[in-house]
């Protein structure tokens, strides 16, 4: 690996680097604790697009770790960051939850199925059929059509669920036309939320638990790369893929000592 600067800022994913399935991944805690106490900038990153940061921030501190709204990055915040640097001050038939349309009423865009400028479609919980429908009608009519993230299925306790890449396919599928994703593996999602936190990309870690999205994305951004194992990912199944990160730890624990 190439001599790289001091680590000065950190980007990390949440689901599987600092979270477990709603619990914290051990050491997460006092990594987070590190992170604040030594005044480092950072911000966590998730393509779920459902929350904003401060209802993520709350779901967290019940989870025991305590991480300012400032120092969340949703796929929607990007997907936002985006439009508002591609057409300021738009319009957009928005499908999805409050994380995505609360992030496009903070950079002014109007909400409508009228002509809309994009239609953005996003993650939920409760995809409409009537919303499909009419997403698919407004890109025939010629709306742009922006997706969150390419995640084809989401967890629940009751096993998947089709999340936006699956949901995509099926508007890409009756349109022919395909969505441009903003969220992970797009390197924008890490160049959007490093400017957020005013950092640079040769001294700055992306900690993730996959290979094919945090990884690579870090990876394209330019970011010194730290696959943890408490994820998807196996120690074994690293060598599999034609990239390697530049660290594979066995979770961010083994990672406090190397902010200070």
């Amino acid at each position: 690996m190439n001599e790289r600067r001091p680590i000065e800022c950190w980007l990390s994913d949440m689901d599987g680097v600092l979270v477990h399935e709603g619990h914290p991944v051990p050491g997460a805690d006092e990594f987070i604790r590190r992170l604040r106490e030594t005044g480092k900038r950072f911000m966590v990153l998730t393509n779920n697009s459902i929350y904003t940061p401060r209802d993520l921030a709350v779901r967290l501190r019940a989870a025991g770790l305590e991480i300012p709204p400032e120092s969340i990055w949703t796929s929607a915040l990007a997907t936002a960051k985006f439009l508002d640097d591609q057409r300021p001050g738009g319009s957009a038939y928005a499908v999805g939850e409050a994380g995505l349309t609360t992030a496009l009423h903070e950079i002014g865009y109007v909400l409508t199925d009228l002509d809309p400028d994009y239609v953005v479609l996003g993650e939920t919980r409760t995809y409409s059929f009537t919303q499909i429908t009419r997403a698919i009608r407004l890109i025939e009519g010629g709306a742009r059509f922006i997706a969150t993230n390419p995640d084809p299925v989401g967890p629940s306790n009751e096993g998947s669920l089709p999340a936006c890449g699956a949901v995509a396919a099926l508007i890409t599928k009756a349109t022919g036309v395909e969505p441009y994703f903003v969220g992970k593996p797009n390197p924008m999602m890490m160049r959007s939320a490093l400017r957020a936190i005013d950092g640079h990309s040769e001294s700055t870690a992306m900690i993730g638990d996959r290979m094919d999205t945090d990884i690579v994305s870090g990876m394209e951004a330019g970011l010194h790369t730290i696959l943890v194992l408490t994820g998807v990912v196996a120690k074994e199944q690293v060598d599999r893929f034609p990239f390697r990160p530049s660290q594979v730890v066995d979770s961010v624990a083994d990672l406090i000592g190397m902010v200070g």
